[in-house]
């Protein structure tokens, strides 16, 4: 799981965005194509595309259920079943760290402002909360991956 962290948070201050840094820490376990990855993830940062709505993070790693749960569940329905499922316990354990999953709750300022841009930075919020929100976005698929 360290490793994952290192390389989602390496990914992270390497200009990815919170949900492509998360798909970034399982690009080797789950074989899939980095280039192809990095853009569909592209939209989801800072709250799916800028609008602070579901954190990054969050989103990343819902897709990564859905790559994974495909790659190791056979039957297409009970995919469909599991999946959800998931989703939804990933999402009550990440709220029960950080209280929300929503992003302009978790950072506190308006990312489509140039003040709000300013305050992220001025405050470190890429270091105090982004990070965290990658580190423990993780944390949890690995234990609800342990489960499966």
């Amino acid at each position: 799981m360290e490793t994952k962290i290192a390389k989602a948070i390496e990914a992270f201050y390497n200009g990815r965005n919170c949900a492509q840094s998360v798909l970034c820490a399982y690009l080797d376990t789950l074989h899939f194509d980095e280039p192809q990855a990095m853009a569909m993830a592209l939209g989801f940062g800072g709250g799916m595309g800028k609008m602070q709505t579901t954190c990054g993070a969050v989103t990343g790693a819902y897709m990564v259920m859905g790559l994974r749960n495909t790659q190791v569940i056979d039957d297409e329905l009970v995919r469909k079943k599991e999946t959800p499922r998931m989703m939804q316990l990933f999402r009550d354990r990440f709220r029960g760290y950080h209280q929300t999953d929503q992003c302009v709750h978790l950072i506190g300022c308006d990312l489509r402002t140039v003040a709000g841009r300013q305050y992220f930075k001025d405050h470190h919020l890429k270091d105090k909360v982004c990070s965290k929100c990658i580190t423990s976005a993780i944390s949890i698929l690995e234990d609800l991956f342990k489960i499966e």
